[in-house]
């Protein structure tokens, strides 16, 4: 893995790549709230002039992903991000309905809330009907509860795409494909890096909500659901570390930091505006170009 030592060009970022540049992907990891960490990023990544060859997302992170890849890599579209997710609000995406968690709970159904909230949120912001549509190539990448793989989904119903790879499982439903029945990708591939490597891109942007290094235990959970919801995230970012490593050498990893100062959790959204802040400024240092200094005679 490299640090952020290459010169980062100031101009706005566009779609088209020199041919000699390096092929470019985002990889937007899951974090549920965290995932408003990742705007900052962005905008941090658009201030430098750096926009994406293809974008690879799950959870929150293809939410993000299925936002801007339909959109203008400018940071007037990481500032219309940044206005979603300050509008939203814990009941928007994990509506409690307490008949329906009892019966989550007794078994008598597969998630602990319903996607309505999730469905609605989705709708709303996707401007293209199918994966394939996008400005951008976008790659969402869910878990098959059935066969036991991860889906890397590529193309079919944008809408749908979203919503499986977005499923945190037992908590949210899964989506059925076919015969697959898709969840969160973030079960094995809470960041996928892997994917983006696969697809042949020689740098990569690793747009991450959970630190690999220094992993700060968070405030106590509230109730059964934020309790399933962190320890899914908890267990789902173990893999980071461990990619970091086997993938270095495959393509330049560029890690962004992670700032949770609050060790806001992942069901809280009533912190993002200072998650975003946070998060670009210290994007913003990070890709800040390098100064060498002048060795002396």
């Amino acid at each position: 893995m490299r640090t952020i030592n290459h010169p980062v060009p100031t101009q706005p970022a566009v779609s088209h790549r020199p041919s000699l540049a390096p092929r470019t992907a985002f990889v937007l990891a899951g974090g549920a709230s965290l995932g408003a960490m990742q705007v900052g990023m962005l905008r941090g990544l658009y201030e430098r002039g750096v926009a994406p060859d293809l974008l690879v997302g799950t959870s929150a992170g293809a939410l993000n992903a299925a936002y801007i890849a339909s959109r203008p890599q400018t940071v007037a579209t990481a500032e219309a991000l940044a206005h979603v997710w300050r509008g939203l609000h814990r009941e928007d995406i994990f509506p409690i309905n307490p008949r329906m968690v009892i019966s989550g709970l007794a078994n008598h159904r597969d998630h602990l809330v319903p996607d309505t909230g999730l469905r609605r949120l989705a709708a709303r912001h996707l401007q293209i009907e199918r994966l394939e549509h996008a400005s951008v190539p976008l790659h969402l990448v869910a878990f098959d509860l059935l066969s036991g793989r991860e889906v890397r989904l590529s193309d079919g119903p944008a809408l749908d795409a979203v919503l499986a790879a977005a499923a945190i499982p037992w908590v949210l439903p899964p989506v059925r494909q076919g015969d697959r029945l898709l969840v969160d990708g973030g079960v094995v591939n809470h960041t996928p890096i892997s994917h983006a490597v696969e697809l042949g891109t020689e740098r990569i942007y690793v747009l991450a909500t959970d630190d690999p290094v220094a992993r700060a235990v968070p405030l106590t959970p509230r109730g059964a659901l934020d309790a399933a919801v962190h320890a899914f995230t908890l267990l789902a970012g173990a893999r980071l570390q461990s990619d970091l490593a086997r993938y270095a050498t495959a393509a330049e990893l560029i890690v962004l930091p992670v700032v949770n100062r609050e060790r806001v959790q992942p069901t809280d959204f009533d912190h993002a505006s200072r998650l975003i802040a946070h998060a670009l400024a210290a994007a913003r240092t990070a890709l800040a170009p390098q100064v060498v200094e002048p060795v002396a005679a």
